[in-house]
């Protein structure tokens, strides 16, 4: 599998602070090796649009779809409580 973000992932990944940009990364390691790995807490957000979300930490998510070989990165943003 590959990591492609669109541009609005690149934009939220830009604006990120540093520790989260450094969790993020782990994360998507984590991402690449096995989507069920439990620190990403991986699961369906909306069923209709195959979008998922992933854990970056307590604090903060990540959107993303399965696409053919690639996970696309649709958007980082803090976690709606």
């Amino acid at each position: 599998m590959q990591i492609r973000f669109t541009e609005r992932a690149d934009k939220d990944y830009a604006k990120l602070p540093a520790d989260v940009r450094k969790a993020f990364q782990k994360q998507i390691g984590f991402l690449l090796a096995n989507l069920q790995h439990p620190s990403l807490r991986a699961k369906k957000y909306d069923e209709a649009n195959d979008i998922w979300q992933g854990r970056v930490n307590r604090n903060w998510r990540f959107y993303f779809a399965v696409r053919g070989n690639e996970y696309v990165i649709l958007s980082i943003i803090p976690h709606p409580k």
